[in-house]
């Protein structure tokens, strides 16, 4: 096991538990930067680890511009000191009032948000006009992921002309977030991001033909981050999100990713031992993030030889050759193969610095409502 995960008083946390190691948390942020080649070039994406505390720590490393997928999100970057903040989900129905009440509580930070069709634009609009204010906007562009977005062509850059000429919004850019991309291969992925930027550009020079400004292309995630890094495109912004907390599930297959340690762990403890060879440890599906198949959800640190049997709510079950290895209440530590959703399953994560237990910080993103 990492040498940097040993806490001298993991009697004081609870099980099962989210642990967040500040010294690897800092080290992270400082590689997301290295790599970007400045500060100024990343806007993160705070859903991984939805803490004001670590959005502190970016800010404290220069990072200036932030992203997020949901209304309470962009209040917690708001109240944690972020003055730049894409909101980078459609926003529809009451979210659009919420968003409004939270321009009008935070009028010292530029909000921006994403369209990808006629109507929500025109949700928009309406509601900015109406409140008296005026919202930066990028348009959502799908290339290739087919879960939001409009596909770079004509119909893109006519809706983008649209919200040029639209009382209460800017046009302020494209939003291109490639999240199909996770070829193993950093060649590959590297082929997968040439092709899908060459009809984005080629859309941008044409708008900007018409006099209508393209300032920003807020490009990728933490897969395909090394790859955008390398690119040198006016107004290019980096926005991987995953980097700061890490995981099982990008460690183990992007060696283009190897500056970035897992900064989160599961700390469980053993609750039985049902037979000679079997384990049973207090960290069931509503402590890990379920997205992976069964077996595939956590990586247990200090148990080599061991295979999984089941998982259900509360309880994971494992055979082992080492019929002595552990004893009721002995401690485990887990790399979650999906950190994102897995924090969101826990409302605070203690904090170990220097190996020691420093406090705990709350997941406050978890919630839909904070205060809006």
């Amino acid at each position: 096991m990492n040498p940097a995960y040993a806490i001298r008083n993991p009697e004081a946390i609870f099980s099962p538990g989210l642990v967040f190691f500040k010294d690897l948390i800092r080290a992270n942020i400082a590689e997301v930067v290295r790599v970007a080649g400045s500060a100024e070039r990343l806007r993160p994406h705070v859903k991984t680890h939805k803490t004001r505390e670590i959005v502190r720590l970016e800010l404290d490393a220069g990072i200036r511009k932030h992203k997020c997928a949901t209304i309470a999100e962009a209040e917690l970057l708001a109240d944690a000191g972020a003055l730049d903040i894409l909101v980078s989900y459609p926003i529809v129905g009451p979210n659009v009032g919420r968003l409004a009440q939270l321009m009008k509580q935070y009028p010292a930070v530029r909000f921006s948000a994403l369209v990808d069709h006629p109507l929500a634009l025109q949700a928009l609009a309406h509601e900015m006009v109406d409140q008296g204010l005026s919202l930066d906007v990028l348009l959502d562009l799908d290339v290739g992921q087919h879960r939001t977005g409009i596909s770079p062509g004509a119909e893109a850059a006519e809706l983008y002309a649209l919200v040029a000429g639209t009382a209460g919004l800017r046009p302020d850019g494209f939003h291109v977030y490639d999240g199909h991309n996770h070829q193993e291969s950093e060649a590959d992925r590297q082929l997968a991001v040439d092709a899908l930027l060459a009809p984005v550009l080629a859309m941008r020079q044409q708008v900007e033909a018409r006099g209508i400004p393209v300032p920003r292309l807020v490009c990728g995630g933490t897969p395909t981050f090394p790859i955008w890094a390398e690119k040198q495109i006016d107004g290019l912004e980096l926005s991987p999100g995953t980097f700061v907390l890490h995981d099982n599930g990008y460690g183990s297959k992007y060696a283009d990713l190897k500056g970035f340690v897992p900064a989160a762990l599961l700390i469980s403890r053993v609750i039985s031992r049902p037979s000679p060879t079997r384990i049973t440890f207090d960290l069931g599906y509503k402590a890990v993030a379920s997205d992976p198949p069964a077996g595939k959800r956590l990586t247990l640190l200090g148990l080599p030889e061991h295979s999984a049997v089941l998982q259900n709510e509360e309880h994971l079950v494992i055979e082992t050759a080492l019929p002595n290895a552990m004893a009721p209440g002995d401690v485990v530590y887990a790399v979650p193969t999906h950190v994102c959703p897995t924090c969101a399953m826990h409302q605070h994560a203690s904090v170990i610095e220097n190996g020691e237990l420093v406090g705990t910080w709350q997941i406050v993103g978890r919630d839909r409502f904070i205060s809006i």
